[in-house]
């Protein structure tokens, strides 16, 4: 598989749901899906794509995907996480910031990822990485925030309740902080330089953040958990789950590391 493969399931996405966003047969609730979340029609239906292409590939392939769960092709081989629409309740509440995300592991493990695209589904722009070899965003290349200010501080709260009070500290000392509701995006701009920092208390699963994960290693970013674990050595699985603290820097990364254990 290559990362031409990926781009042109993004196409098929994009050409294809794009012209049904403010469709309401889009947003009717229809189960839940193996990840445990609410199955949107707009959900099924990218997820139909996807393995659609995928199959064509007639590689064998294991994938990992929030709504159908674990689905082998072709016998089953490399793992392929897939989250289908990250930012639903986005995409369903008619709020344009919303995509899908793709990554590709020649194992079983975090540190096995070596391909990347996650496409904002809305706009259409597309990000993608190439384990030392490519990375690009919209515009330029992949390039994460040089300096060590908090400009822009995106963070995810699922249950706010639980989740907000963990990150406050960082959140008060950035200039502006946002909550835009789609994780795998989020990461994407900070591996851009858009964001300085993204943080969340709140479980992430190996589909939400693999693709997100690998931009950022391939851009100069850092990423670990809430208390600076590294990731590397998680299985890529259908429960598993994570905090999230990535930031464009090691510099930020360390600051940001600091405000959280006071």
């Amino acid at each position: 598989m290559q990362i031409r493969d990926l781009q042109n399931i993004g196409d098929s996405l994009y050409r294809e749901l794009s012209p049904l966003r403010h469709s309401s047969r889009m947003k009717a609730l229809e189960c839940t899906g193996a990840g445990g979340d609410k199955t949107y029609h707009i959900d099924r239906r990218a997820e139909e794509i996807i393995i659609s292409r995928l199959e064509s590939l007639n590689e064998p392939l294991t994938v990992i995907s929030e709504e159908a769960g674990i689905v082998h092709l072709h016998g089953g081989g490399k793992t392929v996480l897939v989250d289908p629409i990250d930012g639903s309740r986005n995409a369903v509440h008619g709020i344009p910031f919303y995509g899908t995300s793709l990554a590709v592991a020649a194992g079983t493990m975090v540190r096995d990822l070596y391909l990347a695209y996650i496409i904002n589904l809305v706009s259409g722009d597309a990000f993608w990485a190439e384990k030392g070899l490519t990375f690009s965003c919209p515009g330029n290349s992949l390039q994460c925030q040089k300096g060590e200010e908090f400009s822009f501080v995106a963070y995810e709260a699922s249950s706010p309740s639980r989740d907000l009070s963990p990150i406050v500290p960082l959140l008060s000392a950035a200039k502006k902080v946002r909550c835009m509701g789609a994780t795998a995006l989020d990461l994407a701009y900070v591996a851009c330089g858009a964001v300085s920092a993204f943080i969340t208390a709140s479980a992430s699963r190996s589909f939400d953040f693999a693709g997100g994960y690998l931009l950022i290693k391939e851009s100069g970013g850092v990423i670990t958990d809430m208390q600076g674990n590294e990731l590397d050595s998680l299985e890529l699985e259908l429960k598993g789950a994570t905090s999230l603290l990535a930031a464009g820097n090691a510099g930020l990364h360390k600051k940001a590391l600091a405000l959280l254990k006071r």
